[in-house]
């Protein structure tokens, strides 16, 4: 009898998790490999593509570069997985029946009950979202001048807030674009919650950007035209971009698994409360002791490698595997420079940018399209990230 396992998701986790299982599954299993769309994204090279949008094609993955010739590829948008009946049910009407599934559908971002935020902001989650803010961006440079600049404010300075912020700076030097760009965060520094010694690194290549940063007050509003603040003065924007917070995705509104703001709770094993629901990167909450692991596409690799030798341990009887996540460091992109810190290889330098940084970066991105879509890809992509 075939045991038939079921991926949802095709970004980092779920293309990683595909990629183990055409390893582990044995030839009385069938691999049902369902997505929204029909390609892997790297995202955290997303931010690339809003200074120029030819970088696509180099980081877009048809799903038939990925795939094995016998794992089956299911378009279709995920509505509802039914842990009763095992059936992932999808937006279009079909049913797909599973003895495993591996929940890996992604996040979606959090705007945090903050009145129109939802509304008159761009996020990046995707491919559509980096082109479409490299069209607002283009758009509102064009209709600009030098006595009514273009307005482009990113709101959040995390990792994707800064990479994108640097990147419409760069746009705007390289196309001599009349154009202000804003770094937007609440807290009192940006990239908050790490080490002061790469937030000042970052902070001096942002500024170098001639990128201005407004920290320490939480925006409480905003509108079709302006930002409001708790304390500061409103700030008129032509294009704005959210880039804080992540929430689970609503096709796990009515999934009955144990799970918080729709993200499902999973052992370190990635096993769910329901034994044959497995759940991995940012749709999880991977229990790491104290913290769950981080909603990161580092975090994402790891975990994909082990939740696919789980399922088919979990599928053949035997005992699942344990995962901690392993801390590798951080790589930040910031317009043609980088910064990088607390990286494991290298022990004697806390925090590091200029040429050794930006290759590290670039080493990275190759590497996991080197895994999952071959060396040729990762040549040809090579020079653009």
């Amino acid at each position: 009898m075939t045991t038939t396992v079921v991926v949802l998701g095709s970004g980092y986790a779920g293309t990683g998790t595909v990629k183990r299982l055409e390893k582990e599954l044995g030839a009385d299993t069938e691999l049902v490999w369902v997505s929204d769309v029909d390609y892997h994204f790297v995202l955290h090279e997303s931010h690339r593509l809003i200074r120029n949008p030819a970088v696509d094609e180099h980081v877009t993955i048809p799903v038939e570069e990925v795939a094995a010739r016998d794992t089956r590829f299911v378009q279709g948008e995920v509505e509802d997985l039914d842990v009763d009946d095992r059936t992932v049910s999808l937006a279009a009407g079909e049913e797909i029946d599973y003895d495993y599934a591996v929940v890996a559908l992604g996040s979606k971002t959090a705007f945090y009950g903050i009145p129109g935020l939802a509304e008159h902001s761009l996020t990046l989650k995707g491919r559509d979202d980096a082109l479409a803010i490299h069209e607002a961006v283009s758009e509102a440079a064009s209709e600009a001048t030098r006595e009514d600049p273009a307005q482009i404010v990113i709101g959040g300075a995390g990792l994707s807030g800064i990479q994108s912020a640097a990147e419409v700076a760069k746009y705007r030097d390289e196309n001599r674009a009349p154009t202000d760009v804003y770094l937007v965060e609440a807290l009192e520094e940006i990239f908050p919650g790490n080490d002061d010694s790469v937030q000042r690194a970052l902070r001096k290549q942002l500024e170098a950007l001639d990128i201005e940063i407004l920290t320490d007050d939480p925006i409480t509003e905003a509108d079709e035209d302006t930002i409001h603040f708790d304390e500061g003065d409103p700030l008129d924007h032509d294009v704005f971009v959210w880039t804080g917070g992540i929430t689970g995705q609503d096709a796990l509104d009515e999934a009955e698994l144990d799970k918080e703001h729709n993200r499902v709770h999973a052992e370190s094993t990635f096993r769910t409360d329901d034994d044959r629901v497995f759940a991995v990167g940012d749709s999880a909450l991977v229990d790491q002791g104290d913290d769950p692991a981080p909603p990161t596409a580092q975090a994402a690799w790891q975990a994909a490698e082990v939740v696919g030798q789980n399922v088919a341990r979990a599928i053949e009887g035997r005992p699942l595997k344990t995962w901690r996540y392993d801390d590798k460091g951080t790589v930040i992109s910031v317009g043609d420079k980088a910064v990088a810190h607390d990286v494991k290889y290298a022990p004697f330098v806390d925090t590091f940018g200029s040429f050794p940084a930006k290759t590290l970066k670039k080493v990275i991105a190759a590497r996991w399209i080197k895994d999952v879509a071959g060396l040729g890809r990762a040549r040809r992509a090579w020079p653009y990230m």
